[in-house]
This record gives C-alpha cells, sequence and structure tokens, in this order.
C-alpha cells in the first residue's frame, strides 16, 4: 500500500491525522503576503520559512479519538527596528499542537475549558495560511535591537541646559554694545 499524498494548500485534515500523515518542506518568505507588509526589507531569493506538519488520532477525553495537527515552522524576518528605523533580523520560530472538532460551538466550548489550541474542523485547510498566523502571533510587537548598530539621535529634553545653543544671547550682546560713533 503506498502512502497518499497531501496537498498542504489543500489539506483535509481528517484523513491526514487518520492517517497519521506527515509534510515538511520550504516556503519562500515573499509567499507570506501579511507578513511582506510587516517586513522592512523585501525577501530576498534565498529567505525561506522550513516548516513540517504531522497529523494524529488520539483520544482528549474518554475513547472517542480526536484529530490532531502538530505544526512546526522556523524563519528569519528583517523587520524594522522601533528605535532606531533601521532593519533588524528577527529569528521566528514556533511549534503548535491544534485539536480539531467539528462545529463552531465545540471549538469555542472545548478552547475556553481546554489549553490546546482548537479549531472547528474544516472542509480543507491551507498549511501555508495557518503558518502565516502563526508567524504573525510569534512576532515580536515592538522589533527592536539589543543594541542599535548606530548612535541614536539625542532628543532636545536630553541636552544639558548649558550645553543647549543660546540663539538669542547674541542679539543681547549686540544691543549692549555701544554705537561707533
Amino acid at each position: 500500500m503506498t502512502a497518499r499524498e497531501f496537498d498542504p494548500s489543500k489539506l483535509d485534515v481528517e484523513v491526514f491525522a487518520a492517517e497519521a500523515g506527515e509534510l515538511a518542506g520550504h516556503w519562500p518568505l515573499r509567499m507570506f503576503r501579511r507578513i511582506g507588509e510587516s517586513l522592512a526589507l523585501a525577501p530576498a531569493e534565498h529567505d525561506q520559512v522550513a516548516w513540517s506538519a504531522r497529523g494524529e488520532r488520539r483520544a482528549l477525553r474518554g475513547d472517542q479519538k480526536q484529530a490532531w495537527l502538530h505544526l512546526r515552522a522556523a524563519g528569519q524576518l528583517a523587520l524594522e527596528c522601533q528605535r532606531c528605523l533601521k532593519p533588524v533580523t528577527v529569528a521566528i520560530e514556533f511549534e503548535r499542537n491544534f485539536l480539531f472538532v467539528h462545529g463552531e460551538e465545540l471549538a469555542a466550548q472545548l478552547d475556553a475549558e481546554t489549553e490546546h489550541d482548537v479549531l472547528a474542523m474544516p472542509r480543507v485547510l491551507d498549511l501555508r495560511e495557518l503558518v502565516e498566523d502563526e508567524m504573525l502571533l510569534d512576532m515580536p510587537l515592538v522589533p527592536r535591537h539589543e543594541v542599535c548598530p548606530e548612535p541614536l539621535p539625542v532628543r532636545i529634553d536630553e541636552i544639558a541646559p548649558d550645553a543647549a545653543p543660546k540663539p538669542f544671547a547674541a542679539l543681547a550682546a549686540l544691543k549692549l554694545r555701544k554705537p561707533l560713533n
């Protein structure tokens, strides 16, 4: 018996879990439209996201077997540092386990009761979209360098009062000078 070929863009999660399916690969970063909107630099040709997915049927409660999807992904994103506004490379790596159940109501109920990520069983699942969703959730809210590569500009309120230029001091000195005649 040959192993079934699964399409990551049209994954039947129930069959994938029942057959303990496994998928893995690399997707170019430019395929992730929503992540692309957050990048400081356009992704290079070699910028990729490595991912893997594994299906499983196991019991959550009692004897009834549930469909599970174990998903991993990793990649490097060039985001904009919120201190210096220069690109900063941020490593994104996650591992998530999803329980799929039939119906939105049951998914909402179980999601509130357990620490697992619970989703309603879709007719087909686009793994790339799920990977992108999880990467977006894993991105830092405020990306920044540990130490910025260039000194940051000094704000005017941080300048010592004695060092601050006094433009009207020169005018006052002119006013106090006596005329030449």
